[in-house]
């Protein structure tokens, strides 16, 4: 049987002990820092650009932006229309890593299908 904690654990406040406090070694010259708590920013996103060429056909775009990206057909239709007209169109925004594995995961079914389909990852700028 698991047992789960009720409580979470209690972190202790640091204490601030005054330079002149007497007993510390040194007389006054010591010196306690208070701890902070560091603020986390959140992690850098990255958006996934699939790029236009002439070779690749329509519905094999199509068909990649719905079974990589989670796109209903009417999206993704609409996401392969920008790439053709603009050149380029972001098909998702993730973080890092798993931008990364997007734009593999594109780039190996497009080889493996014979088409220069290229897709690129970019940091998202706010």
């Amino acid at each position: 049987m698991e047992r789960m904690a009720t409580k979470l654990p209690q972190v202790p406040t640091p204490t601030i002990i005054p330079s002149s406090a007497p007993g510390l070694p040194g007389g006054g010259d010591s010196v306690v820092l208070e701890r902070r708590p560091e603020k986390v920013k959140p992690p850098q996103m990255y958006q996934v650009v699939l790029l236009n060429d002439d070779y690749t056909p329509m519905e094999f775009v199509v068909v990649v932006i719905q079974e990589f990206f989670n796109k209903d057909r009417e999206t993704a239709t609409q996401i392969m229309l920008k790439i053709h007209l603009d050149g380029k169109g972001v098909c998702g925004v993730f973080s890092k890593d798993v931008a990364a594995t997007k734009v593999d995961q594109v780039t190996e079914a497009a080889r493996k299908n014979g088409h220069p389909l290229q897709c690129v990852s970019e940091p998202l700028e706010l």
